[in-house]
């Protein structure tokens, strides 16, 4: 972009939704800052503060990847150099449905498996050279600042840390565009009441989620996966546990999932006993002898949340909402640092607009690339009884459909294909109703396995 259609842009925190939106305003305004209440610069690739849970696995899927690599161009390299494993979705991560692996196939989609600290470093250390980009860390975000008569939002109101910083910039800092990036405990619903607007519908599904992850130390005395990069047991209504076992730069990790409140233990007994009860005995038996690197640490993911501010009539000028601020996702299908970056390309686009983004129209777009990934994981949950939330009638044709496809695709590789960059996001999910497809899932040579409870399931999940 040549011409900047703005002085000053300010992303309201700093994480992977905002350093991605940094980076695109950076190509419209001379000034970009970023605020962030975590000390960013001295994080380094540490687990922050505020983000505690960065130390369960993330997976960034291949869309993602695609998008942060046209705007940080090198990523995948720079991942290669720090050690992080690097390798096709369909032959080095290997997904399990109900105890049968999907058929391997080339994809030609990589798998980076940078855990999220990483992840985050490299973001922060490329937009911090941004020329004209600012991080303003240990800062707290106290509110908006709006023109006479709220129809503007002219910047925010911010409390320094400590004594403040140096630059004098306490108490007020100016913008023509504030971007919440501040993630599932945005506080935009609340401050569009105080300035007399409606807070956003809000949709959500209550599947009341727990993340446990212990990491180990390599070499494992029992190692299944050598040069791969992960087994991903996943959680189905037959079998409401799951797991991610992978191998990253400096350790190996797993993370144990439960639903409704089922949490794998803590200590290492109770940890393994749950892995035990997986479907697949691959994971129990690789950590089972392996020594254990750090505390295990927990995590609960009460609900799934959309907040719908594409339907709102009215709406401040010079505002938007990007990330997690806008729609939480279930954090087992490894979506919303994706997302984050969709958003990132919307905003790209409408900074574009003559007078910069609108924001109806801007919202409306978000809307659009987020129904697919919504609509594919709120379906997935619902497929469990006791998960609370709206069903619909295309929801329940998912919850038919989908464990056949599953199950095809455990013998049938172009079924696998297809379902793997589904769930990358880069297919849309009517892919696989297209005729070739639904003729391969309901009569091809991955037709013959059906999605039943496998041989090996605790008598308490069958």
């Amino acid at each position: 972009m040549a011409a900047k259609i703005g002085d000053h842009a300010v992303v309201l925190g700093g994480s992977i939704g905002g350093l991605l939106a940094a980076r695109v305003l950076s190509d419209a305004y001379d000034r970009v800052t970023v605020i962030d209440r975590d000390d960013l610069t001295g994080a380094g690739a540490d687990v922050r503060r505020s983000v505690s849970w960065a130390v369960h696995i993330h997976a960034l899927l291949e869309r993602g990847r695609q998008i942060i690599e046209e705007l940080f161009p090198g990523f995948v390299d720079d991942m290669l150099a720090l050690d992080v494993p690097v390798g096709d979705y369909g032959t080095t991560c290997h997904y399990y449905f109900n105890g049968r692996m999907l058929a391997e196939t080339e994809t030609g989609m990589a798998c980076v498996a940078a855990n999220r600290p990483v992840l985050e470093h490299f973001l922060r250390t490329r937009v911090a050279a941004l020329p004209g980009v600012v991080l303003r860390e240990g800062t707290d975000i106290t509110g908006l600042r709006a023109s006479a008569g709220n129809g503007r939002i002219t910047g925010v109101t911010v409390r320094p840390h400590g004594d403040g910083d140096a630059t004098g910039a306490d108490g007020t800092i100016e913008a023509d565009l504030v971007v919440d990036a501040t993630g599932r405990a945005s506080r935009t619903p609340r401050w569009l009441e105080e300035l007399g607007y409606a807070p956003p519908p809000e949709e959500k599904v209550h599947m009341d989620l727990t993340y446990t992850t212990m990491d180990f130390v390599g070499p494992l005395p029992d190692d299944p996966l050598g040069e791969d990069i992960a087994l991903v047991p996943t959680a189905t209504p037959a079998f409401p546990r799951g797991a991610i076992f992978a191998r990253l730069a400096d350790r190996y990790a797993l993370t144990l999932t439960g639903i409704n409140g089922d949490r794998a233990p803590t200590d290492r007994e109770g940890f393994l006993a749950y892995a035990e009860t997986l479907p697949i005995p691959q994971v129990h038996a690789a950590v089972r002898d392996a020594e254990q690197r750090a505390p295990a640490g927990s995590f609960r993911f009460p609900a799934s949340v959309r907040r719908r501010y594409e339907r709102l009539r009215r709406f401040p000028a010079g505002y938007l909402v990007i990330g997690d601020a806008a729609c939480v996702f279930n954090p087992v299908y490894a979506q919303g640092m994706t997302v984050a970056a969709l958003g990132a390309t919307v905003l790209a686009r409408h900074l574009q607009e003559p007078g910069g983004p609108r924001a109806d129209a801007y919202f409306r777009d978000l809307a659009r690339v987020t129904d697919a990934p919504w609509s594919m994981s709120a379906a997935a949950d619902l497929g469990y009884p006791q998960v609370r939330g709206r069903r619909t009638v295309a929801t329940r044709m998912a919850n038919v459909f989908m464990p056949r496809v599953q199950a095809a695709a455990a013998n049938d590789p172009v079924v696998a294909r297809k379902f793997i960059r589904t769930i990358s996001l880069i297919d849309p999910p009517q892919g696989l109703m297209k005729p070739s497809v639904i003729g391969r899932v309901l009569f091809g040579p991955g037709a013959r396995s059906r999605s039943g409870v496998p041989a090996n399931t605790p008598a308490a999940f069958r």
